[in-house]
């Protein structure tokens, strides 16, 4: 009899000990979720830096605006959008009403036609007090032509510098990189871009219109280079100085990293994953981590009894 009461006693004891392990983990848990939450959801803000917004084309998501007027100070941002074509006076309309359906008080629109223009000391007026720019979609030549190595590039410049944020959309993701796809397939047709996020190239509209080949042919004559891929209705948000990439919208985006002489290593992030870009180099995969599990674990441990 005293055998079994103390059996009984020893089995509560093993029951409460697991009962209280199982607490702690499910803490621990609830720990993990809100940290990779906080990476994820880039809680931190925007990158002391500058942060960079490459949307891949298609119709723009809310969650992207969301992102990048977060990023450009909410209501008080002050934004100057630049058309990546000639536009209209009632273009410039529309674009500035877009972007105040967003909540923005303030947008400038850019559109100079010459280089000249682009090149003057006067088109540094709406950069000085700007925190945010927008490049739309149209045509990078267009872009390049006008803006590369202008006034223009160097007020982009100092505004990621100093933590702002510049985006773009289609041809306005194309321009970012120093080495821009401007059309073809093979060979593929290369001009001069921005170089705001040096060591890369990037290709839009990258599933929706098959173009993983294009860019691998890119990458065989720039080995040195990481390349990004990004689809439609998606963008890839890049903190420059952290080295935090997350995908956001509703498709995937493509990173190519260099392996030397060899073919490129793919890996590929669905929106809700992020990756630090130089772990993703050492470690592959393993270093995405997906908002979709952390959801997941988060939903289970607050479950628990």
């Amino acid at each position: 009899m005293v055998g079994a009461i103390r059996l009984r006693h020893a089995l509560a004891g093993v029951i409460i000990a697991g009962m209280m392990i199982l607490s702690l983990f499910g803490g621990y848990l609830v720990y993990m979720q809100q940290q990779a939450a906080a990476s994820w959801q880039d809680d931190g803000g925007p990158d002391p830096r500058g942060t960079l917004i490459l949307c891949g084309g298609g119709s723009i998501p809310d969650a992207v605006f969301d992102r990048f007027v977060r990023y450009a100070g909410g209501r008080s941002a002050r934004i100057v959008v630049i058309p990546a074509y000639c536009p209209t006076a009632r273009e410039k309309r529309e674009l500035v009403s877009e972007w105040r359906a967003h909540g923005v008080a303030s947008v400038a629109v850019l559109s100079a036609t010459t280089r000249a223009e682009a090149d003057a000391s006067a088109v540094g007026s709406p950069f000085a007090d700007a925190t945010g720019v927008w490049i739309s979609g149209g045509n990078q030549r267009y872009l390049a032509e006008i803006y590369v190595d202008t006034e223009v590039e160097r007020q982009l410049q100092a505004l990621l510098d100093r933590g702002g944020v510049v985006g773009g959309v289609s041809a306005g993701a194309a321009i970012m990189t120093q080495t821009m796809i401007v059309g073809g397939s093979d060979p593929v047709l290369e001009e001069r871009g921005f170089d705001l996020l040096p060591g890369t190239v990037v290709d839009q509209h990258f599933l929706k219109r098959n173009r993983t080949q294009r860019l691998l042919n890119v990458l065989a004559g720039h080995r040195d280079l990481i390349g990004l891929g990004i689809d439609e209705h998606t963008a890839v948000v890049i903190e420059r100085e952290r080295g935090h990439w997350s995908v956001i919208g509703k498709s995937y985006a493509m990173v190519c990293l260099p392996a030397g002489e060899g073919f490129p290593r793919l890996e590929i992030l669905k929106a809700g994953d992020s990756t630090d870009i130089e772990l993703l180099r050492e470690q592959g995969a393993a270093a995405i981590t997906s908002a979709a599990f952390w959801d997941t674990i988060s939903e289970t441990a607050a479950a628990r009894p």
